[in-house]
């Protein structure tokens, strides 16, 4: 039998998961359990280059955890750890920081962005996560690192640094490769049809564990148009309210968009957007539910994330141990 190729995502616990991460993200991960040795990890070292509220963010990481196994991903079929856990993360870490060059750095347009949103705190481990990133994936050793548009500069980095440390020492990591999910959905804020749905715009932001009529609410409160000749069409340059909707109606209920403009012949608005709302509220019900059950069972909870921080500390392990061997450490 063939090895399975190896793939590895993470996501910061630094808000709560939302629509966006689920349809874009979350659900195609468990449609790969079967095809790919999967890794997934709750990135909580990456979340304190800005400061967190230390209980919040213990509570979130927890709660991210339980909703990514009421989403489909089973901790027997899949790696599920917190990265503070796995310290081969913040080693490697280190080690490839004296392999990153200076310029690079500073040319990572998300160091540009979170720096202008932080002005007063603007710290080094804000300049150098990249490195921190290319750790996170090169310690496993992955074919794949499944990214949106707005990480692909970090996997370019992360090449770069395999190129340059494989070019000085041999042949010591994989080459991973960008993998750009087929069609998940992209979903676009409820009140900024024109920027990903984000955490930061809390009113455009439909949470995975928000109650059905919070969620019912924001649907209808969803910004469309003032067309009234022709209301549900697919046309994202002149509707991208209207497209955006449709896009996630489509996801959850898997109809066509020609489907769907078909079962809205002649309605408005005010029949559409609850309808949407509602497909939302059913698909997520389950999710929820199961989150909440599994929260309530902390033993069960700890020996996901100890199982999971075991099985990769110990591929990790590998993997930093030729790394320590190759720079010239003494072995322990």
């Amino acid at each position: 039998m063939d090895e399975k190729k190896v793939m590895l995502s993470g996501i910061q616990p630094s808000g709560d998961l939302h629509l966006g991460n689920y349809l874009g993200a979350i659900k195609n991960w468990a449609a790969r359990t079967e095809e790919f040795e999967c890794y997934y990890f709750m990135a909580d070292m990456h979340t304190i280059t800005v400061r967190q509220t230390p209980a919040d963010l213990r509570r979130r990481t927890l709660e991210q955890l339980a909703q990514y196994i009421a989403c489909g991903l089973d901790p027997e079929k899949n790696t599920l750890f917190i990265q503070s856990h796995v310290p081969q993360h913040a080693e490697l870490g280190w080690v490839l920081n004296c392999y990153t060059m200076f310029g690079e750095l500073s040319r990572m347009t998300q160091f540009k962005d979170k720096s202008a949103k932080h002005k007063d705190n603007i710290n080094g481990g804000l300049f150098t996560y990249p490195a921190l990133m290319a750790a996170d994936i090169l310690l496993y050793q992955p074919d794949f690192v499944p990214v949106g548009e707005d990480q692909k500069q970090h996997v370019e980095l992360t090449r770069n640094i395999v190129q340059r440390f494989n070019g000085v020492y041999g042949d010591v990591f994989k080459m991973p490769e960008p993998y750009i999910p087929k069609a998940g959905a992209r979903v676009m804020g409820l009140t900024t049809p024109d920027s990903k749905m984000s955490k930061s715009i809390p009113e455009g932001c439909v949470f995975l564990m928000e109650r059905p009529e919070d969620i019912q609410r924001k649907f209808k409160r969803a910004i469309t148009d003032s067309d009234t000749e022709n209301p549900v069409r697919y046309d994202p340059a002149s509707k991208p309210g209207v497209a955006n909707l449709m896009n996630i109606y489509s996801a959850v209920t898997g109809k066509s968009f020609d489907k769907i403009e078909e079962e809205f012949a002649g309605q408005g608005y005010g029949k559409f957007k609850p309808a949407v709302g509602e497909a939302v509220v059913e698909t997520l019900r389950p999710i929820r539910e199961e989150a909440t059950r599994i929260l309530a069972d902390k033993a069960y909870l700890e020996s996901v994330y100890k199982a999971g921080a075991e099985k990769a500390s110990y591929v990790a392990n590998k993997t930093l141990r030729k790394v320590y061997k190759k720079v010239g450490f003494v072995a322990r």
